[in-house]
């Protein structure tokens, strides 16, 4: 049967039983390597003209469950299992972007993504291009283009901008990002639109706002348990790598690492699916971000509860946002319904399944107060993570944002006294008790 239902596919994309044992369950293939048929076959494989498993750090069976199954939920054409969010962060737009080239990317990022892309692919040649995303055309100011008047006299190669890169619903602000404005605008410019959809996933599907790419780190709420660290990068198959050749030059000339295949044609046979099958054929295969087999068996009992989780997380994070919102010693409540102009016509428009399980705020004491909540909670756990089924909270600028500067930290929309709470599935009940106790001992 076909099914468009999250709840349905969920359970059955990419799946159905194992050919050798019937088994209904996804086996865990704890194997390095895999028989060929013949030196055909391997030939066959290792040349891309058909695709099968080859080694474990390229490709194995309990992955390709997961990754079928993602790509499903996501409308997408096909997938790929990383060891962790970073590498999927990371491998997303070194995919498209080499030494000399540059991305342009939203300032509301995690603190990791945001020093991954400031320092270290800086270190590798890569330039990000931090802008507000409060104004949708600032990506387009912000994007090399030598059509423009002032670039009468640029060459091809001043293009160099390969992909605009943001969060679906980045924390600490919580406001939507505008998928469809800014996927536009790239597309004019022959840009992909990479959508880090980890907050929102079932409540917001990018690719059909326009996103090229999607990536999540499936440690969040896709796991759901806490137990393991991974990510995913999803290919929606729906953007023309040819028709700007030099704006995407790495999938559209000969590539020295694969023999000289021109990713965007030797491909084609296969499917759209020349984005993410040089990425697991190149940097996969290269750096070896590999995802283990026993993490995507994990991910998958994760993924079986997904649609349900969600539903309780943004339950249960709105009634937390409207209790912060009556106590006196919190002086601002960060939560998508309490929006107003912007970030609310964003809410409206892409927030219709849910607003997420993640909930800000501030307290009238600042740090210290901050720091007193923190440490009086007795139900909710003090960890760096968000999306686990358990409620968390964490004060990010002392922690997941530490490496960021002050004037960074605010850009991010970090500020000392806040608090981050990320809302689990427990009964709403014992939450809020928590939360009150800790308010109170906090002196809010």
């Amino acid at each position: 049967m076909t099914s468009k239902h999250p709840e349905t596919l969920a359970l059955h994309a990419g799946w159905r039983r194992d050919s050798a044992t019937n088994a209904v369950a996804v086996p865990i293939y704890q194997t390095t390597s895999f028989q060929f048929d013949s030196s055909e076959h391997a030939a066959n494989l290792f040349g891309l003209k058909e695709l099968g498993n080859i080694y474990t750090r390229i490709m194995n069976p309990t992955q390709d469950a997961l990754e079928q199954r993602l790509a499903a939920l996501e409308g997408g054409v096909a997938a790929l299992g990383l060891a962790s969010g970073q590498a999927a962060s990371a491998y997303s737009v070194m995919n498209v972007a080499r030494a000399g080239d540059n991305i342009v990317t939203s300032t509301d990022l995690y603190g990791g993504t945001w020093n991954l892309f400031a320092n270290t692919l800086k270190d590798t040649g890569i330039e990000a291009r931090f802008v507000d995303p409060t104004d949708p055309e600032a990506f387009a100011r912000a994007t090399d283009d030598r059509t423009r008047a002032y670039y009468a006299f640029a060459r091809a190669t001043d293009d160099r901008t390969r992909a605009y890169y943001a969060e679906t619903l980045p924390n600490p602000k919580l406001i939507p990002f505008p998928i469809a404005e800014v996927a536009a605008i790239g597309r004019k410019f022959g840009i992909p639109l990479i959508m880090d959809n980890t907050a929102a996933p079932l409540l917001v599907r990018p690719f059909d706002h326009g996103a090229a790419v999607v990536m999540y780190s499936t440690t969040k709420y896709i796991g759901g348990h806490g137990t393991s660290i991974g990510g995913v990068v999803i290919d929606g198959g729906n953007f023309d790598w040819e028709a700007h050749p030099t704006r995407q030059p790495m999938l559209n000339t000969p590539d020295p690492s694969y023999h000289g295949a021109v990713w965007s044609q030797a491909v084609k046979p296969l499917g759209p699916i020349a984005y993410i099958l040089k990425m697991r054929v190149t940097l996969l295969r290269d750096l070896g971000a590999a995802m283990a087999p026993f993490n995507a068996f994990l991910f998958l009992q994760g993924v079986e509860t997904l649609a349900l989780r969600m539903r309780a997380h943004s339950e249960n994070a709105l009634a937390v946002a409207n209790y912060l919102a009556e106590r006196k010693g919190v002086t601002r409540v960060i939560h998508p319904s309490r929006h107003t102009g912007v970030g609310a016509q964003r809410t409206a428009r892409y927030l219709t399944k849910g607003m997420g399980g993640l909930c800000g705020f501030e307290l009238a004491g600042g740090v210290d107060a901050g720091r007193k909540f923190i440490d009086s909670l007795k139900l909710i756990y003090h960890v760096a993570n968000i999306g686990d089924a358990r409620s968390l909270a964490i004060h990010p600028a002392s922690t997941t944002h530490s490496q960021l500067s002050e004037a960074e930290q605010a850009a991010t929309g970090v500020t000392p006294g806040y608090v981050r709470l990320s809302v689990g599935i427990e009964h709403i009940d014992d939450i809020i008790a928590d939360l009150d106790q800790a308010l109170s001992a906090a002196g809010a």
